[in-house]
């Protein structure tokens, strides 16, 4: 099992919206960076968990714990016309954008980017590391384990 964090900006889809959704799920859609794209399309399983993250926001920050609920599987939002993530290289034949579908485990009081930075047991944390701006990133299973311990409220 890996573990990831998964930014999301509130105004395209909040944990609230993810909480209101059929399933309590999400495709994760949009993503049109090739190292993200890579992670889910070859590392994530089913069952990994996920730091839902909102970012592009007054206060940035994790805001629930979700799975991921699928493998992955071309990102329709690639094809269509319409779309700002329209890609007019990508061909239903040959895809080059992948997404995986999230599940809510639960909603969480904000954990705000102060106080992850506050504690040194996420001082490598990658999301927190200078010049970072990937949408998805690994966790490390001990950094995972403290934010839940450490971090989460019941």
């Amino acid at each position: 099992m890996r573990y990831w964090l998964m930014k999301s900006e509130p105004g395209d889809c909040s944990i609230d919206d993810l909480a209101s959704f059929p399933g309590q799920t999400v495709a994760w859609y949009g993503v049109r960076n090739y190292q993200a794209r890579n992670f889910m399309r070859d590392q994530m399983r089913i069952g990994d968990g996920v730091l839902f993250y909102h970012s592009n926001c007054k206060e940035p920050g994790i805001a629930g714990i979700a799975r991921v609920s699928s493998t992955a599987y071309p990102d329709a939002t690639q094809f269509d016309k319409l779309s700002k993530y329209f890609d007019v290289k990508a061909t239903p034949e040959t895809p080059r954008w992948f997404n995986v579908d999230v599940q809510l485990v639960k909603k969480i009081a904000l954990i705000s980017i102060e106080e992850l930075r506050r504690h040194p047991a996420l001082e490598r944390m990658r999301t927190l590391q200078r010049g970072n701006r990937l949408s998805i990133t690994p966790v490390d299973p001990a950094e995972w384990n403290f934010i839940l311990q450490n971090l989460v409220g019941d």
